[in-house]
């Protein structure tokens, strides 16, 4: 197959571009900045169809992963980056496969399972699940993600394509690689400060890289399904459990818990934002396990050892 990543320059396209190249199926991985790789990297600008979009003729699948780093402080300027660097990447990809005269079979899109709503009482899935921005008293920085959220899945749905559609609604991808989550989380936990954060009751939604891997080929094959698929591990668990069982894989006895008004002030001098640890995230994969894919680690203990048994 041939596989074209709008967007695969970070962390979750190198994961996907590195396990579809060592498959052995052509890979095109298209970004701003274009970086010596294994595959093929191609240049565009995320907005204006350019001799990029002739990869997409042709293709079988397209990932668009494209949308500017959501660890940041949300000020007006970095809002506007954040939003329209999904949105209008979003339409132009669409564009470019409307023109294709051998349009892909698969258009697979990034979206988030932050889409859904802070809640502590029900796992949200992609039939029942509650969609976020109503939540009461909530946060402006948490109502900004869920516009995002929406304006991207509104951008995909309306770009008219013969293409397969499908929506990936995914939560934190956890890979062994340097500079991602679970590296940061590691990180963490190793100096003695990896303990709950805030009241540790916020659900944390997570999905092993080789389960994000394999859910994608899955997609790809499986042309019965169409629409928002979570991409997410069957198992979310709450913020304390989360991070006591990965302590006890790190052999780490002991994790210091920062308070809610530590993780905010911390945010301001990491130049992040809290929602991205505070938001209760419970996610399940409905659709995927409908249709029968299953997930090499389902629960977050067996994942946390393998992960850190493959960053020694």
């Amino acid at each position: 197959m041939k596989i074209v990543i709008p967007g695969g320059s970070g962390q979750v396209g190198t994961v996907l571009a590195r396990a579809f190249e060592r498959d052995g199926h052509e890979v095109v991985v298209i970004c701003r900045r274009p970086v010596v790789a294994p595959w093929r990297v191609v240049s565009w600008d995320g907005v204006t169809l350019g001799d990029w979009s002739k990869e997409l003729d042709g293709c079988d699948a397209v990932i668009n992963l494209a949308g500017r780093s959501v660890n940041c402080r949300y000020t007006d300027v970095n809002r506007k980056a954040i939003l329209d660097s999904r949105v209008l990447s979003t339409l132009v990809v669409g564009q470019a496969i409307a023109q294709a005269k051998r349009p892909p079979r698969a258009w697979l899109q990034a979206s988030t399972a932050t889409i859904y709503a802070h809640r502590y009482d029900a796992a949200n899935d992609e039939e029942s699940g509650v969609l976020g921005g109503n939540e009461r008293d909530a946060p402006d920085t948490w109502t900004f993600s869920i516009d995002v959220a929406r304006a991207w899945e509104l951008a995909f749905e309306q770009s008219a394509v013969p293409s397969r559609k499908v929506a990936l609604r995914s939560a934190m991808t956890m890979s062994a690689d340097p500079g991602g989550i679970f590296d940061t989380l590691l990180g963490l936990v190793r100096h003695g400060i990896g303990g709950r954060a805030g009241d540790g009751r916020q659900y944390v939604s997570w999905i092993h890289h080789e389960d994000f891997v394999d859910a994608i080929r899955w997609l790809i094959e499986h042309e019965e399904v169409d629409g928002a698929v979570n991409l997410a591990a069957p198992n979310p668990l709450p913020n304390a459990e989360f991070m006591r069982t990965l302590r006890k894989a790190a052999g780490m006895s002991v994790g210091m818990p920062a308070s809610r008004l530590m993780l905010e002030i911390g945010a301001i001098f990491l130049r992040t934002e809290s929602e991205l640890i505070l938001k209760s995230r419970r996610v399940v994969p409905r659709r995927l396990l409908d249709h029968g894919f299953v997930f090499k680690y389902p629960v977050w203990r067996d994942a946390a050892v393998d992960l850190i048994r493959n960053t020694c």
